[in-house]
This record gives structure tokens, sequence and C-alpha cells, in this order.
């Protein structure tokens, strides 16, 4: 039973990037442990869980906490109701946080491009609540709004009572693993929050207060690009720790560390071994082709293949092919997204998956008129 396990283990690593749900690496079948409470590593594009510990345990998440902030944030700048230019003025309340704090004077205005740089590279508190307020009207209505969007994306083992992750007065400020590599994946569909998560070093004020990013692996780790730390004495060290090579995102959760350190290098063995052992294939799809169509008013349509990217074992990097098959003919009317034939995609003898090929566009029949009116046609050009 044992070996049928982990041969079922190994076939689920091939994914969709539409996949309903993510598939993942069983937890007793993990190659290793890391020193941390909990742990998750998922590939970004295809949300494939390839190493679980205790994944969905809640546990209190320090300032990784902030990840479902700036997703908030990153929304409603997307959605215009707030600008990156837009002057925010900061409340005495906001200004009171402590932890990280880049020390906002009550009253000062920044607009929500700097504060934004300050919570994601300097894990600022008072500029976290700033954000918040100006979002939402108050810390406690944003907050509202973060667990209103846990639930849509059907996050479970979550709930927040701030945005900051400071925990000194909390009874139910606790997040899974999963659920952050979720938010984490969620926020990295944002590609401005990259601009400040891979910056090491910058300054607010016009430089005279600098920034020091506090996750150290951007600057030691080959392929980082970000995404949040976190500690208190309650939730010890924490981080969403996303790198990227060879065109594969890798997002490494680790929770409960009991020292910066052991947090980071926890992180480093989870993407060391991601990237060793796995790879991305990507077909971004389009039009391959044409179709003859019978009874049309066209004689032949354009043929669409989906967009596809499929999750490998490194041994399958490089191997992969793509055999076309289009049918020989389809009879109007076409809609778009009639099946036109099929994508095989191969690796030597063995096929990996495959997918409907489409008509890309409406064809109708042609009719009594159309045809009178060809016929009329033909006679007056003779």
């Amino acid at each position: 039973m044992k070996y049928i396990l982990k041969i079922a283990a190994i076939l689920l690593v091939i994914v969709f990037t539409f996949s309903v749900s993510p598939v993942v690496y069983a937890e007793n079948d993990t190659p290793f442990d890391v020193a941390a409470k909990s742990a998750l590593l998922m590939e970004a594009s295809t949300g494939t869980v390839l190493y679980s510990k205790n994944a969905d345990e809640p546990l209190p998440p320090a300032s990784v906490t902030k990840v479902m902030t700036l997703l908030l944030i990153m929304e409603a700048i997307d959605s215009g109701s707030l600008s990156l230019d837009e002057p925010v003025s900061v409340s005495e309340y906001a200004a009171s946080m402590g932890g990280s704090q880049v020390y906002l004077e009550p009253g000062e205005k920044m607009t929500a491009e700097e504060l934004i740089k300050c919570v994601v590279i300097a894990s600022a508190n008072d500029a976290a609540v700033a954000l918040a307020e100006k979002v939402a009207g108050s810390e406690t209505a944003f907050v509202a709004l973060m667990n209103e969007r846990a639930s849509t994306l059907g996050i479970k083992n979550s709930h927040f009572e701030n945005v900051t992750g400071l925990d000194d007065d909390t009874v139910d400020h606790v997040m899974s693993a999963y659920d952050i590599a979720v938010i984490s994946r969620e926020l990295m569909k944002h590609p401005k929050i990259f601009e400040f998560s891979k910056t090491w070093m910058d300054s607010i004020r016009n430089g005279a207060f600098g920034l020091t990013n506090t996750n150290r692996l951007i600057c030691f780790y080959n392929g980082a690009t970000g995404l949040k730390t976190g500690s208190t004495s309650k939730a010890k060290f924490c981080i969403s720790a996303t790198a990227e090579r060879d065109g594969m995102h890798l997002i490494a959760v680790i929770m409960g560390s009991d020292t910066r350190d052991i947090r980071n290098e926890a992180a480093k063995q989870l993407l060391d071994w991601g990237f060793a052992n796995y790879s991305v294939y990507k077909n971004d799809g389009g039009m391959i082709g044409k179709i003859r169509i019978t009874g049309g008013k066209r004689e032949e349509a354009d043929v669409r293949c989906p967009s596809l990217v499929l999750l490998l074992p490194k041994s399958k990097a490089g191997t992969v092919k793509e055999e076309y098959t289009i049918d020989e003919r389809i009879s109007a009317p076409v809609k778009e997204g009639d099946k036109a034939g099929e994508v095989r995609y191969v690796s030597g003898e063995e096929v990996l998956t495959s997918a409907a090929l489409t008509v890309a566009e409406d064809v109708e029949r042609v009719g009594f008129f159309d045809v009178f009116l060809g016929v009329l046609r033909a006679l007056i050009l003779k």
C-alpha cells in the first residue's frame, strides 16, 4: 500500500493551471524535515503544493499578516479607489503603532506608494494602519474586509484581528502556512509589489530616513523576489519567501522557527529542494492554424490552442513536445470555442496531458440569400 501511495503522489504532480484543487505532496512522503512548527512549499503558477508540514495549523503569523493587508491595498489601487500618488494623512492612532515602524507623525502626509514601500521593505506597522484607514476608514473596517477576502479565497484556517500582526493583545489572530501561500500567490498577481519586495535598501522623506529590507534572502539567495517576514515572541520567526528561477516561481512559507537564521535556512532548504526537483513547462497558446468550414459564410476559421502550465519533475525538463491534430472540417454554424481538434503534450512515449483545440471565431451558416447573391455576382462578372 505504501508503494502505491508513493506512485500516486508522484503522478499527481502534473497539474493544469486551471485545476480545481491543488496537488499536495503527501506529508508522510516528504523527503526531509524543516526546523519550523509549520511549513509549506508551493509552485505559484499552478498552485501545486510540493511540501507540507502541519500546513493547516492556525498559528500566530506576526507581520506575515501583511500579505493580506497588502493584497487589499493593491486591489484598491487596481479598482481605482486608491492611487499610488494619492497623499495619505497619518492619524494619531496610526502614528501610535509600536514594533517595526518608520516613525510617522500625526498629520504627516505621504503618498500611498511611499507607505506601501515602507510596509513591504521595512514592515512598518504605522504605514500599514495609515493605508488601511485610507482605504476603509478605520482599521476595524479594514480588518472586516480582510476576513471577508479570506472567505472569497476559500481560506479556512485564518482569522484577522488587526492589519499588522502585532499580537500582544490579540485573542484569535492566526494564519496557516497554506493560507499564507494562497494569499501570497494572489498578491504576486500584482507585479508592482515586486518593485518593493526585491529592493534591499531605499529611503523616504527625501533620503532622510533609510529603509532596509527585513528579508535578508533578497540579498543572499539567488532568484529571491520577496515577500514578507515576521517575528514576535508569540509567533517566533515566520516568512513567506518567494523566488524565481528558469521561469518557475516558488513560495516557501515558514512559521514558528526559533531564530531568524533558522527561519531563513529553512526557507532556503525548501526553495533549493523545489528548484532542484521540479521545472515548469509553459505553452502561451494562441492561433496555430485553420480549419475548413462546410456550408459557412467563410471557407475556413482560425484555430486556437489554450495556454497551459505543467509542473514536471526536473528529469522531464526539455523533453516535452506538442502534437497538434486539427479536424479535417467542421459544419456551419460554428461558434467561438467549438472543438476543432486536439493538442497532446508528450514526453517520449508518455502522454502527459491533452487539451481541446477550439475555433477562434463565429462562422454563420450560408443562407439562400447568400447563395443567390453569389450566383448573381458570378453571372455579372461573366
